[in-house]
């Protein structure tokens, strides 16, 4: 397992330090980051929390999945390196156009 959880459901009014705290009580939190929209800088309703050990984190994803901040409910999960590759690609529009 990671230590790198996933938090979705976030309020617009989360930031960084609030993740946080919030997750603080269940053990070192290396990093929290509430991922944001390039362009506007709004929050994009999800982020992410590391913690400095493996159990640190379960314990948070035990006890922070379906708790409520800052008037949602979370949704908690370890989180998944990103897939490389793939992606649209435009194919198949083919015919012949006479």
């Amino acid at each position: 397992m990671s230590t790198k959880i996933f938090v979705g459901g976030l309020s617009w009014g989360t930031d960084d330090a609030s993740l946080r705290e919030a997750f603080e009580a269940y053990g070192e939190v290396t990093d929290a980051k509430v991922i944001t929209d390039r362009d506007t800088g709004r929050s994009r309703g999800f982020g992410f929390v590391t913690f400095s050990t493996e159990d640190e984190a379960s314990d948070a994803i035990e006890n922070m999945n379906g708790a409520e901040l800052d008037g949602r409910t979370l949704r908690v999960d370890s989180a998944h390196d990103k897939r490389s590759g793939g992606g649209g690609g435009g194919g198949g529009r083919g015919g012949n156009r006479w």
